[in-house]
Formats: structure tokens, sequence, C-alpha cells
């Protein structure tokens, strides 16, 4: 299994399937991700060289995803809780 983000990415699935598998990662931003280092979306993540995999890493590792996006998501919903809004008391 190829590790992207701290996320083991499943070698038997499509480039673009496998991709979503990285919280903030969608199916858009996965065939963005796909089309951005050249690469099939038809592609599965076993047959990828080393190379085009670095390729990936870096693109993933300039977007915010997995653990800052979970931090950055808890504080927005601390921030709306605290100031008491309807959209922060949805989640008391």
């Amino acid at each position: 299994m190829a590790r992207i983000a701290g996320v083991n990415i499943p070698d038997h699935k499509h480039a673009v399937i496998s991709l979503t598998h990285i919280f903030g990662i969608g199916k858009t931003q996965a065939k963005k991700l796909c089309e951005a280092s050249n690469i099939p979306e038809s592609t599965k993540i076993g047959d990828l060289s080393e190379g085009e995999l670095d390729q990936l890493r870096s693109l993933v590792s300039e977007m915010n995803v997995e653990g800052d996006l979970r931090r950055e998501v808890s504080m927005n919903i601390k921030r709306l809780m605290d100031l008491g809004c309807n959209r922060g008391l949805r989640h008391r």
C-alpha cells in the first residue's frame, strides 16, 4: 500500500478513488490532482512508479488535508459555539 499524507492508500483501486481515502480530497479534487501530475484516472495506484507517487505526495502536501483540516473544522465549530449563534447551538 502506498502512503500519502499519513494515510494508507489502496493499491488495487483506481487513482481517483484511492485518493478520496484522504480526508479533505473528494472526487473532483482527486481528478485535479491526477491531471496536475499527468496520471490517467483509470491507472491503479499499485501500477504507479515511485516518481509519480512522489509527485502526488508533493501536491497533496501543499493542500490542507487530514489532521490540519480536522483541527480547522473543529476550531470553526468551537468558535461558532462560543459565539452562541444558531449554527453553533446546533452542535450542542
